[in-house]
């Protein structure tokens, strides 16, 4: 993908609704494609974290282990977003990602959207408050899917 084809997908994606024409400039330049086939491991839980991605199509599944299986707690699709722990300075991954059809995306090495946010602090604001957004839908994401789990077991997990 060509820097203009990442403006391109960049300007239409949701996770970058209102963002001045500058940002998406300057997010352009730190972009490049990434793609995965069906079934890959995009990142696993525990991995130290280094790329976050705009998903332009395709979908993602994102996982858990348990002792027993693994847990899909959300399934993210294009014009959504994974990876925000690559944002943060040393977190690492909290779910697995794992490819369910193939996927285009476009991926930002977290340390360089870092030193950018440190750079221009009204960027950095953007980002990081986008960023909490997709924390609280996780957080949310985990928490119905945790309900869900042990409600299958009764009311008083029996």
């Amino acid at each position: 993908m060509a820097t203009t084809q990442i403006t391109a997908a960049l300007t239409v994606h949701p996770f970058l609704e209102g963002f001045p024409p500058k940002y998406l400039e300057k997010l352009s330049q730190l972009g490049i494609e990434a793609t995965f086939e069906p079934d890959q491991i995009v990142f696993r839980e525990g991995d130290p974290s280094s790329f976050f991605y705009l998903i332009v199509e395709g979908r993602v599944a994102l996982e858990i282990s348990t002792p027993n299986r693994i847990l899909t707690i959300q399934t993210v699709e294009g014009g959504e977003e994974l990876g925000w722990s690559s944002l943060l300075s040393r977190v690492d991954k909290q779910f697995r990602a794992r490819s369910l059809d193939p996927v285009r995306a476009i991926a930002f090495d977290g340390a360089r959207v870092i030193a950018a946010c440190e750079e221009d602090h009204e960027f950095g604001y953007l980002i990081m408050r986008k960023v909490l957004e997709i924390v609280a839908e996780r957080l949310r994401a985990t928490r119905l899917q945790m309900l869900d789990v042990y409600a299958s077991k009764g009311a008083h997990g029996k």
